[in-house]
This record gives structure tokens, sequence and C-alpha cells, in this order.
């Protein structure tokens, strides 16, 4: 057996201190973070499980990397939800996060908005909308600027949107077809949608205008889900440059709305049907009875769009199975106790509207596209694309018949074929849309 004498413990602390240093620091360090990350539980059968990691960073980092991968951010929730169960919380940017997919849960915060719960954001969201923004004032001024900003979107407004907007797609798909070259549906959509969205908002229609207004709509998207540092030639910093005014905010939220999710709808609209041609050549057969009924070059009308059953449900299904809007972010203005969890002042709660539209206790076989599944009603709140309650979307209406118009045109004029099915997602994108863009060639009927 080894003894060592006091002087020669002293040189070999001595001469291996570093070493021995280093050691002491791997351990403490092992130790804080098998404490940060291990698994939440107080034994308490109301504490809702998860890890909340760090204080302040918790697993902020995982998710932007969740966000930066070809998986998408969502990828973040499932796997917490593979770990943890359907309910589970999370620390994200600083703050306590709780996810759930619950119909009960979203009823309960839906029908108490503005009382026990109130809409909110991560702070680069929040901020690159603007604090006017309708999607983040109170309920007094959320009502007024509804109000002020309900115009656009009557059903008289309405009926002039679908005419202008069907002339405007009728011309730029047939200039496609004829140029007989491949194009981005997501880019595609997007523009069209943009330019129809800043003539019907602001009676924009000039090219140079609407280049300068889409620089700045994009720097607020970019900036939506990085690290809200002030540091000149990030994206954060980029997209709160502009002027903080109520119409400014408000303006940028309704094109940005308007344009990035019916745009990413309409993408996925397209995949999924080439993906299902029997419910593709179901739904052209009704099209093109529509069409058949038309004088030949005629703009569709409001009543055409509500004529076709199949076209509607295939908007819901599409709307249904792409989940533009992944969750509803709310603060609980509180304590609140949910379906026995209890859900502290502060925590954000977000309505996980994924989950519910995949939960095949709500929906049967429901990564399988179906569009005739609405031949049923659904249970409430089992179909929440848009939201409910006081903020249901205000562009709900507009979304449904700008993709009821892409359908048509697209199924009653041409068939096509889409050129890249990879179907990883775009990076660091706060809506999911294929990295591709769903590239198609069309060919005329």
């Amino acid at each position: 057996m080894l003894i060592l004498s006091k002087e020669e413990l002293l040189f070999l602390v001595q001469d291996y201190y570093g070493m021995i240093l280093a050691a002491v620091f791997c351990v403490g360090v092992t130790f804080l973070l098998s404490k940060a990350f291990k698994r939440v539980s107080t034994g308490d059968p109301g504490d809702i499980p998860g890890r909340l990691g760090f204080p302040l960073l918790g697993e902020t980092f995982s998710f932007l990397s969740a966000a930066n991968s070809a998986k998408g951010c969502y990828d973040f929730v499932r796997l917490r939800r593979i770990w943890h169960g359907k309910w589970f919380k999370t620390r994200i940017f600083g703050e306590i996060h709780v996810f759930t997919p619950s119909v009960e849960c979203a009823k309960t915060i839906f029908a108490n908005d503005f009382v026990q719960f109130n809409k909110s954001f991560v702070k680069s969201m929040a901020d690159v909308f603007g604090e006017k923004s309708l999607l983040c004032v109170t309920q007094e001024n959320h009502k007024r600027i509804r109000h002020i900003l309900s115009d656009p979107f009557s059903m008289n407004a309405l009926s002039k949107f679908v005419e202008k907007f069907d002339k405007m797609l009728s011309e730029r798909l047939k200039k496609l077809e004829k140029q007989g070259k491949s194009f981005a549906m997501l880019d595609f959509a997007t523009k069209i949608a943009f330019d129809a969205i800043c003539d019907m908002l602001m009676s924009v229609t000039e090219p140079s205008l609407l280049q300068q207004i889409q620089r700045d709509v994009d720097d607020v998207s970019d900036a939506m889900l990085s690290l809200a540092v002030m540091i000149p030639g990030t994206r954060y910093y980029k997209g709160i440059q502009l002027d903080d005014t109520e119409i400014k905010d408000n303006l940028l939220t309704l094109i940005l709305a308007g344009e990035s999710t019916t745009a990413a709808a309409t993408m996925w609209g397209v995949k999924f049907l080439d993906e299902n041609k029997e419910a593709q050549d179901r739904l052209r057969e009704e099209q093109l009875l529509i069409l058949r009924k038309k004088p030949e070059g005629a703009s569709l009308t409001l009543e055409d769009l509500n004529n076709m059953s199949y076209g509607s449900k295939v908007v819901k299904e599409i709307l249904r199975m792409s989940n533009v809007l992944l969750w509803f972010p709310y603060v609980t203005l509180n304590d609140s106790t949910i379906e026995g969890f209890k859900i502290k002042k502060g925590w954000y709660v977000n309505i996980d509207a994924t989950g519910i539209h995949y939960d095949p206790t709500l929906h049967k076989d429901p990564m399988k596209f179906n569009p005739s599944r609405f031949d049923e009603p659904q249970k409430p709140y089992s179909y929440v694309p848009f939201g409910a309650g006081h903020r249901t979307c205000l562009g709900i209406n507009m979304a449904k018949l700008t993709i009821l118009i892409f359908l048509h045109r697209l199924t009653s004029g041409y068939k096509w074929r889409v050129d890249d099915p990879d179907p990883s997602l775009e990076r660091k994108a706060h809506i999911p849309r294929l990295r591709s863009g769903c590239p198609i060639t069309l060919t005329a009927l």
C-alpha cells in the first residue's frame, strides 16, 4: 500500500494543481447539469412534468436548434411530448412555457381570454409585431382596433376581392404555363398573396413601392424566431427598425399574417393533393362543373365559392394538416388549474393546435389526407387553425377564400407535377414551409 508523506502530497498537489482543478470543475458542472436538466417532478399530482434547465436559458438553445433543423421547431415539442407526456413544461427565452394539446384547455383559455389569460408572444415576436399591434394590445384597444380593421374583411369587400384576386391569379398562372418552366409554389403564392393584400389594404400596386414594403415585411418575418439582442446586422435588429406607430404595427401584422400563412397553406395544399390523386380528381370534377356553368373568361364570384362544397372541405383538411399556426401562446394572469394541472401566474400556456389536429382520438387516421372527414361535425375545439374566441383570426374568411380560388384555378385549368418531393422544412421559419418551396410544372388541361 502506497503511503505518501505530507511533503510528497504537497508536491503532487502543487505539480498537478491545474489537472485537479479541472477535474473538480468537471465534476461540479456535471452535477449542476444533472440537476438542471433532470425531469421536474415534486410528487404533486398537479405538477406539470418537464425540464426547466438553467435560469433564463432553460432549453432555449434546444428550441433554436430545432427551428434551425430540417424538421422544424415543432420537433422540439414532439420530442418532449414523448419524454414527458401530453402536458409538459419547459423554459424558453427566459420564460416558463406549458404545452398542451387538450381541447378542454383550449376551451378554457379561449373562453377566458383577457380575464384569466392574455395572448402573448416571446419577446422577439412581440417586438417585431409592435406594442400597438392587434395581436399585442389590451382588451379595450383590441376591440377598437379590430372594429377599425374589420371593413376590408366584410363580405362586401371580400366579394370585390374575390373577383380581383381571381383575375390576377388566372393571368399569372397562364403566363407560367406558357413558359413551361418549373416554379416554386411557395414563392409564387407568397408574391401574389402579398400583392393582393397590399392592393386591398392600401391600394398599392406600384412595383417599386411593393418591393420596399416586401423588404420590410421580410425583415420582420426573419426576426420572429431570433434572440432578442440589439446587435446591428442581426435578424432581430433589422426587424424592429421601422417606426413604431399603430398604423404601421397593424398594417405589418395584417400583411405578414395574411401573406405568410395563406401562402404556406396553399403550398401544402398543392403537395397534399399531388400525393392524394383521388381527392385531387374529385376536387377537379367539382371545379370543372362550376367552371362550365360560367361564361368563358368570367371571374369567380362569392356565390361560386359558396357552391364549392367539396372544395371547402379540402381547404379545411389542408389547414388541419398543414398547421401553419403551430400553437397559440397565452400568458396566465392568475394561478389556474386545468384538468388537474397547476399553472402559475406569469407562465405561458401554449394551446398546441398541431397536437390537437393530429390527435387520433379526435381525428381518425390523423396523418391521412381525407377531406371527407368534414362530412360529419367536429368536436368543439378539435379544429382550431384560426384560433377561437375574441381573437379568432380577423382574416379567417379571406384566407379560406384565397386558398379556394387557388384550388379552383389549379384543378380546373391544369395538372401539375411536383419536381422536388424533398420533405425537409425551411430552417429558421416560424411557419412550417418546405425548404424546396414545392416546385411544380404546370400542364394545361
